[in-house]
Formats: structure tokens, sequence, C-alpha cells
């Protein structure tokens, strides 16, 4: 394999001195992690659950003596939602900090814009929160890159399939997407989905990231007598469409939201206002009220670490930073970027969050399952089996 100019730089050093020769971020003691999160952008309310979780596996992991041996430094940066500021933040991560992988980075627009340059860098990049599809084919299919979020595409497929076989009154569905690859995405599914039934969209509008307001989008669906809206959309946006069906007092007709809008904090920020709301679900929620004892004991432990309930962002940040800690154990003490990523190749996770045992298939989450859930009752309830 082709060395970068930091390796380069590692073994030079190690020869001139006469020692080993460790990875960038890797000492005889410890090894050092970055991520950059939205801290102060539009959704840093939701930010503390994932970096906690991933914190809260960082410290267990040092509590039990490390990972052979090396204790795990943890470094977080603000990327605000921002790509220029997701730039500034991976350069600090890479040329000042030296980190040995990125975890758990937040945003589809700020990863694209960064993803290429770590792994370029020789960083392992693990379990972006983004669009998996686009950053695998931005990085060019690096084998340092790990995406662990179902493509959006395949579960909306799955999902919108389910339901409008479970609903064979529907006849026109209408699409309100996100301006960007987001929408793209999402709409692949959609679109592939009405090809196997054999039917058109009736209606289609789109948004653009930031808007608020969306009574345009939401009177051409009612016009185009639509009795199905799928919706790709996130925290705000899925909240702002519910209210504005609920405001026109249209209570007959059905919504999907793609796998970002089905979300506790979708719940605990639209309330009533989203009830009878479907979400494509790749993970399993995190209820105190229906978990099992594994997820509650988890839970309590969370709370107490942080004074905080966690959520299912929360357990899922935890999951995935379990299955890169393992990986790194399964390394060895002889830790090198090549050892890491053949080691994480070979681990999988069979994690109680995950619907299905996973594993990684060309260095992406397999399977890609999902559920359809619907809010009811003050919780998200799922109402189709396990689909794949």
């Amino acid at each position: 394999m082709r060395m970068n100019k930091r390796q380069w730089m590692i073994a030079a050093a190690a020869a001139t001195l006469g020692t080993a020769a460790f990875a960038d971020g890797v000492t005889n003691t410890e090894i050092v992690i970055g991520t950059h999160m939205d801290l102060s952008g539009p959704v840093a309310a939701g930010m503390p659950q994932l970096r906690n979780g991933t914190q809260m596996r960082f410290d267990e992991a040092n509590e039990a003596g490390g990972v052979n041996g090396r204790k795990i430094k943890f470094i977080v940066e603000d990327n605000a939602s921002q790509p220029q500021q997701a730039v500034r933040a991976i350069d600090k991560l890479i040329r000042k900090d030296e980190v040995f992988a990125i975890v758990n980075p937040f945003g589809s627009g700020t990863n694209a814009a960064v993803v290429k340059r770590a792994v370029d860098e020789g960083v392992i990049y693990f379990a972006p929160w983004a669009a998996s599809a686009v950053l695998q084919q931005i990085a060019g299919k690096n084998p340092k890159l790990f995406t662990t979020v179902p493509d959006y595409h395949t579960t909306t497929h799955l999902g919108l399939t389910w339901l409008l076989a479970q609903n064979p009154g529907v006849k026109k569905v209408g699409w309100v997407y996100m301006e960007g690859p987001f929408g793209d995405l999402i709409g692949r599914g959609v679109k592939t989905a009405m090809a196997g039934r054999n039917m058109t969209l009736a209606a289609e509008a789109s948004y653009k990231p930031g808007d608020i307001d969306f009574s345009s989008q939401v009177a051409k669906m009612r016009a185009a007598g639509v009795d199905l809206i799928v919706m790709a959309t996130v925290t705000r946006e899925t909240v702002g469409m519910m209210a504005e069906i609920r405001k026109i007092g249209w209570n007959n007709v059905k919504v999907l939201t793609g796998n970002p809008g089905r979300t506790m904090i979708v719940a605990k920020l639209g309330k009533d206002v989203i009830d009878g709301l479907y979400g494509v679900g790749p993970w399993k929620m995190l209820d105190p009220n229906t978990s099992g004892p594994a997820d509650k004991a988890w839970a309590d432990s969370y709370k107490k670490r942080f004074n905080l309930e966690p959520d299912e962002n929360a357990y899922l940040a935890y999951a995935y930073t379990d299955w890169f800690v393992r990986g790194l154990q399964a390394a060895g003490r002889n830790l090198t970027t090549d050892s890491a990523v053949k080691a994480l190749q070979a681990t999988t996770s069979n994690h109680p969050v995950f619907l299905a045992p996973a594993s990684f298939k060309a260095n992406h989450f397999d399977p890609e399952a999902t559920t359809v859930d619907q809010f009811r009752n003050g919780r998200w309830e799922a109402v189709s089996p396990v689909l794949k």
C-alpha cells in the first residue's frame, strides 16, 4: 500500500531515532481519536446525546485499562453544520492533534466536505452520521472509510413498498424533499418503490435547507388530492411539515418521513402535532417504557454519568463506538492504520440497537434492515416486521 505524507514522516522519524513506527495519534500509552459535530449551529440541541454516547464507550474502555494497554484521548471540534467550518475542524484534528481516527462525525454536508481529505491523509473515518452513498462516492470507496448509516434510498424503498402494500386504497402519492443530495437519495427510493407498483407521483415539491415555511408545499399536495405524502425531512422540517398539515385540518392524509425524521427529538418537539406520522426506522428506538433489561441497564448507567435521559442517538453513537473499540482491540498491541482497517472489516456487531446482527460489506453496514414505525400513544411504535 502506498504511504501518504504522514506515514512517510512517521517511518522516517522512527528510522532516525531507532524506535518503533507508531501511526499518527498512537503512542505507547495513548490513542488520539477525534470527531466534529454541530455544537453551535441549527442542530446543536441534539449533539449532547451523540457526544455523550461516544464519550461513554471510550470512558468505559479507559476505565477497564485502555485498549491493549493504551488509553483513548477523545477530541471534539465544532462544525456548526457548516462545510467550511468542518474543513477547519478536520485540518486542526489532523495537523495539530494528529488523530488516529475520526469517529461519529455529524452531518451530510460537513462530512462530504472533509471525508476525502481525512482518508487521503491516512486517517480512519468511522461511522459518519451522513448519507453513506455520497460519502463512499466522494472518498472513492477508500478502505479507511466505514459507513454505518443504512443508505437512504434502500431504506426508503423498503419502507414505502411495505406501506403501499398495506394500504391499497392509496392511489395518489406526493413527494416533498430538501434540495440537494439528501433529497436526491431518498427520492431514488421513492421512485423505485413507486415503479415497483406501477405508480407515478401525483405531485412533487421541494424546499431549501433552512426553510421554515412549508405552506406552499402542503398546499400543492392538497391541491393534487394525494392520499400519502412522502417527505425527505430532518428534525425541524419534519415537525414544520406536520404542523402545517394539522393547521389546515388535513387529517385524512398519510405521511411518511425518511429515517432522519424518525427520532425521539422529533417526538419531543412535535408531540401531538406528529401523531400518526410514519417513519422509516433502520434501528431500534430506546424507549424506557418498552425496552428490555439490558437496554434499561445501559440507560441507567448513561443517566448516572451525564444526568440526562438518553435517546436513540446516544445509544446508536455508543453502539458504533463499541464496534470501533472492539475493532481496535482485535487489531492487537501492534496498532497501525492497516491492522485497524483489517480488524474492523472482520469485526461484527450484535448490539441490541441494531435490527439484525451487522457486519461490513465493502466497508458499509450490512444488512440494511429497516422497519416502518408510527408515532402513536406518545411514542414511536413499529408497525412492520423487520424489512431487509
